[in-house]
């Protein structure tokens, strides 16, 4: 019972929380905050909690892989929000993180290699996004909006979490850092705001990849040593990793350094 509320309540949350921050802050701080582990996280937990830290420490490797998917699903979808609407374009978005997904699923490799893949993923699509056009400004939100994405979300991380566990570590990795929460925020974004804004908040969440990449593996490292605190350990490295980040960022366009990331 315990397990199904944390599935229920913990990524809803913090879907909730990146939204509301985001429409203070911005679409791309929305986008950094989704980008970071507040699904694959949480579903890496329970899956410790169920199948145990030598089953996790599989899952978490793969997961960097994972990764790569999610890099490939934020260009596709700001590539396909362009032109289409936002059910046609987190459909075929997901196509493509499927599609690459399973050829994945057939590499093995030292999880420090897959770390480096992770983060070259990141790199490269961000060279790769869109050009941002100008904003359609904010649209006026439905009563239902912050409750609709906490249930998308809810629902989300059930289906996922239910068929990764019946297939062993590497794809319950591999779909640990399926775009649940990326999904339901970019989706949304693209539906009240337009393109422009949505492609700002998936360069944000390509951002948040790099130090999401660093989560995954010390995880993978030290799950099998220090179990459970394994997990709040990583995220206290992540959130100083992305602390970092962004004042790399900043420094970067302060020089003037080309670039949209």
């Amino acid at each position: 019972m315990e397990i199904l509320l944390l599935k229920l309540c913990l990524a809803p949350l913090l879907v909730v929380g990146s939204t509301v921050a985001g429409r203070r802050w911005g679409a791309d701080v929305a986008g950094i905050l989704v980008g970071l582990p507040i699904v694959a996280g949480p579903i890496l937990f329970v899956t410790h909690l169920l199948h145990g830290p030598r089953f996790t420490a599989g899952a978490a490797g793969a997961s960097l892989f994972g990764l790569v998917a999610l890099a490939v699903f934020a260009v596709v979808f700001a590539r396909v929000a362009g032109r289409s609407g936002w059910l046609v374009t987190t459909a075929v978005s997901w196509v493509a993180v499927l599609v690459v997904d399973a050829a994945l699923s057939f590499v093995r490799v030292w999880t420090v290699v897959a770390f480096v893949v992770a983060v070259a993923a990141a790199a490269v699509a961000s060279s790769l996004m869109p050009p941002v056009g100008p904003d359609a400004g904010v649209a006026r939100r439905p009563s239902w909006d912050l409750p609709g994405r906490a249930v998308a979300t809810a629902l989300l991380v059930l289906a996922v979490t239910t068929a990764s566990g019946a297939l062993g570590p590497q794809w319950t990795g591999l779909l640990a850092p399926f775009p649940v929460a990326t999904s339901v925020v970019a989706g949304f974004v693209h539906a009240q705001q337009g393109a422009p804004a949505t492609v700002r908040t998936l360069a944000g969440v390509l951002l948040g990849l790099f130090s999401f990449a660093v989560f995954c593996l010390l995880v993978a490292v030290f799950v099998e040593r220090m179990g459970g605190v394994a997990f709040p350990v990583a995220a206290a490295v992540t959130v100083v990793a992305q602390l970092v980040v962004v004042r790399v960022r900043r420094w970067w366009w302060g020089k003037g350094v080309a670039g949209r990331w």
